[in-house]
């Protein structure tokens, strides 16, 4: 028997109208129970993602004021962007930033992967040890990192004052050139244990024919993770790459809490530059304008990125 009644035809001025079937009661409340799963998500997703997406783009063509009415100013604050000096130094620190940090968490993340797929006792304890910097908070870690590198910290006494290999009284914070360094260093131990689980991951896929294969051809370990592991982790490298270099891109809190972008924005991101000009200098026209052209340098940064890298496998 139909589920539902057919569809009729009644006649309309010499012309047949189909009129669809009505929907039963019990069809009704499934679609209205759908709607009210469905309605929370979406109403958070059009108020707190959608809107203010379209809203910060208007803004990078206003001169936008808390209060009175904004100024149309067209691409005037893109044009900004380019002449502003400084975000050629927020280019530069997090370019530098994203080399230090996202190659060291891609292999040592690999290396750790390859080597807990190795033990057959602890590896859960290992994985647990590896991952919690992951979920610790960027405050907290930052906090710790300005303590051990602040001119009278735990690294300038053990290494200054007892091992006597660097200046006891080095501030590590206060310049550029060992600031950003110390930030990559917070970085990868931060965040080399979200690499070793996605490796850990991949690494079960892994068909096992294709390594017992190898090893009956007389390959050594080194040579089967070499030359049979490691390219079919590809993929899984590009992802990885791809949303290391995302975040890098992204990095604030710890730029901000352990230098500020100081001394005189030479340890300056983008993120933390935009956050002062908006908070501090009220600039939200300007703020915005840099925001969307970051997420373009991202978006083509990735686009580069899956050209270089992509490759499909099947087996």
């Amino acid at each position: 028997m139909a589920r539902y009644p057919l569809a009729s035809t009644v006649e309309t001025s010499g012309r047949q109208v189909r009129k669809r079937p009505r929907l039963s009661a019990w069809k009704r409340s499934e679609y209205l129970a759908a709607a009210l799963f469905i309605a929370p998500g979406l109403i958070w997703f059009l108020a707190f993602m959608l809107y203010p997406l379209f809203y910060s783009l208007w803004m990078s063509l206003h001169d936008w004021q808390i209060r009175g009415p904004s100024e149309f100013v067209g691409l005037a604050n893109y044009a900004r962007v380019f002449a502003d000096k400084v975000n050629l130094i927020a280019l530069r620190n997090t370019i530098v930033y994203g080399l230090l940090s996202v190659p060291a968490q891609m292999l040592l993340g690999l290396l750790i992967a390859l080597g807990l797929e190795q033990l057959s006792r602890g590896k859960v304890v290992l994985r647990l040890v590896y991952y919690l910097p992951v979920i610790s908070s960027w405050v907290v870690v930052s906090l710790m990192f300005m303590f051990l590198f602040n001119s009278e910290g735990l690294f300038n006494y053990v290494f200054g004052d007892v091992l006597g290999l660097v200046n006891p009284q080095t501030s590590w914070l206060n310049r550029a050139s060992t600031a950003l360094p110390v930030i990559a260093l917070l970085g990868v131990w931060k965040g080399l244990g979200w690499s070793m689980l996605i490796y850990l991951a991949a690494l079960q896929s892994v068909p096992v024919e294709l390594q017992e294969a190898a090893r009956v051809d007389g390959a050594n370990r080194a040579q089967v993770t070499r030359f049979v592991t490691v390219p079919l982790l590809r993929p899984t490298t590009l992802f990885i790459a791809v949303m290391l270099t995302i975040g890098a891109f992204q990095s604030f809190i710890q730029f901000y809490i352990m230098t500020g972008g100081g001394p005189v924005h030479q340890t300056e991101v983008f993120l933390s530059y935009m956050y002062n000009l908006a908070f501090n200098f009220l600039d939200f026209g300007y703020a915005s304008s840099i925001a969307w052209m970051l997420a373009l340098l991202i978006l083509a940064i990735s686009l580069v990125q899956f050209r270089l890298i992509k490759s499909t496998y099947e087996y």
